[in-house]
């Protein structure tokens, strides 16, 4: 039901108001394949274990631009903690407050309203327009996109052109796309000891006092300087455990520890030298390892001149490129040969209670996913 004078904030009032936790699409993937089959496109909907994921398509032949995104949004937390229901979506001093307003159910409506001006004005454009939907990748975004490419990849249907709705902009609207990101590579480190009585530590081994030294090593060790395209290399301890009681020597300590990182290194080099430093001191213990994504850059190209000429074509802005921030599921698709580019609202609210996006930023955003459908498609 119409509530705006906007189509693109009425779309996205009805996506937040569908409480799409992740794996849950909640309907999302349905309500968009509703608006976009009168337009043309043909719809697949791939489930992969929980979770639901849509490609829908129009047009058979290349180049092909697709939008890319997903329907599921981080838990909202208590409630009561938010100043409007997180699912009751409310237009409040010029902002659209909700789960998902700005991460990322915004850019889903303005990609959907974007594709009803661009068919209707240009029926007949050149190659193919695209959506990749997931919803899952909140989550552990093992059943989402990154099955879609696989299947993509497996009938050697390629994507030329892909444009994340991922919220980058930091002030205004298109002041800040990303044009990479960083690779992140997880620890899982057991440091083993000898249980025993605190009374006597002569008869134990206190694997927090062994590992200590490593863990500052470690956080002190120079990883990298980056390069023009990604800041330097970073190392974070993000879980340290040990110990069943005040008077125990425990016999184990548990360490996770995460690696954001630039093309300067490899996940293969970075293991090397934590390897090397662990076993510089002397540690007994086991270590795991988990590659969420390797780093992945779209320099120059047809994708990043076009959002850069729609950016500037609607708000009169230039637009700062940028590799910052955490993953994204561009991990996935960029390493098929696809230009990746992200843009999306001001992510300043995301994940945070009392989510919101300016109304008045997604009719903005729709005209400049627009404008990129003209600079390359039309």
């Amino acid at each position: 039901m119409r509530t705006t004078d906007s189509p693109t904030l009425d779309l996205a009032i009805d996506l937040i108001s569908r409480r799409s936790v992740t794996p849950d699409d909640a309907g999302c993937q349905e309500l968009m394949m509703s608006r976009l089959v009168p337009l043309g496109f043909a719809g697949e909907n791939l489930r992969f274990g929980d979770t639901d994921n849509l490609w829908a398509r129009k047009g058979s032949e290349g180049p092909v631009l697709a939008f890319a995104g997903h329907t599921d949004v981080v838990p909202p937390g208590p409630e009561k903690n938010w100043a409007h229901p997180p699912f009751n979506p409310v237009i409040k001093d010029g902002y659209l407050y909700g789960r998902g307003a700005a991460d990322m159910k915004g850019s889903l409506a303005a990609f959907i309203t974007a594709c009803e001006r661009f068919v209707a004005n240009y029926p007949d454009h050149r190659g193919s327009i695209a959506l990749l939907i997931t919803s899952d990748e909140e989550g552990p975004a093992q059943h989402g996109t990154v099955k879609v490419v696989e299947t993509l990849e497996a009938r050697n249907e390629k994507i030329d052109w892909c444009l994340i709705g991922e919220p980058s902009s930091t002030h205004e609207v298109g002041d800040v796309i990303k044009n990479g990101r960083r690779g992140s590579l997880h620890g899982y480190l057991t440091v083993r000891g000898v249980q025993g009585h605190v009374a006597y530590p002569h008869m134990a081994e206190n694997p927090v006092h062994s590992a200590a030294p490593a863990l500052d090593a470690l956080a002190n060790e120079f990883w990298d300087s980056g390069n023009d395209y990604f800041p330097p290399t970073t190392f974070q301890i993000t879980k340290v455990a040990a110990g069943t009681g005040s008077n125990i020597i425990p016999g184990e300590c548990l360490v996770h520890f995460n690696f954001r990182y630039c093309t300067e290194n490899t996940a293969e080099s970075l293991e090397e030298r934590v390897v090397a430093i662990l076993d510089r001191h002397n540690l007994k213990y086991d270590l795991q390892w988990h590659l969420s994504g390797r780093p992945f850059l779209t320099d120059k190209g047809a994708l990043v001149s076009a959002s850069q000429d729609a950016i500037r074509a609607v708000t009169g802005r230039e637009t700062e490129l940028s590799t910052s921030g955490g993953t994204s599921d561009g991990r996935f698709i960029a390493p098929t040969g696809a230009q990746v580019v992200e843009l999306g609202p001001i992510n300043a609210t995301i994940h945070k209670v009392d989510e919101r996006v300016k109304a008045k930023d997604l009719d903005t955003l729709s005209e400049i996913y627009e404008q990129i459908l003209i600079e390359l498609l039309a």
